[in-house]
């Protein structure tokens, strides 16, 4: 019986494509395929559907995100963005 050398999930690639290149796909891989908070529910459930495409398992909040992770930082400033935004604008009041 032949022994098989256990290897990490880009261990597939062999030793194409690169040292850099492997570990940037092992990270990604690695952050996909782990359990996330929802933020509906606050609990440690959330999953990729698709790309993209986040569901929580609990309280069953499907969302978008980015294409590896539930967040990105480009979604993270545009939400500040906004936040500071909403603070600046001054509401009139109904009773004026």
């Amino acid at each position: 019986m032949v022994r098989r050398k256990r290897v990490n999930p880009v261990g597939r690639l062999g030793v194409r494509y690169g040292r850099r290149v492997r570990l940037r796909i092992a990270a990604a891989e690695a952050g996909l395929r782990q359990k996330h908070i929802c933020q509906s529910c606050g609990f440690k459930a959330v999953t990729r559907v698709s790309v993209g495409i986040w569901n929580c398992r609990k309280c069953d909040f499907t969302f978008t995100g980015a294409a590896y992770s539930p967040t990105s930082e480009v979604g993270e400033a545009v939400k500040r963005l906004i936040r500071r935004t909403a603070e600046r604008v001054d509401l009139p009041s109904l009773s004026e």
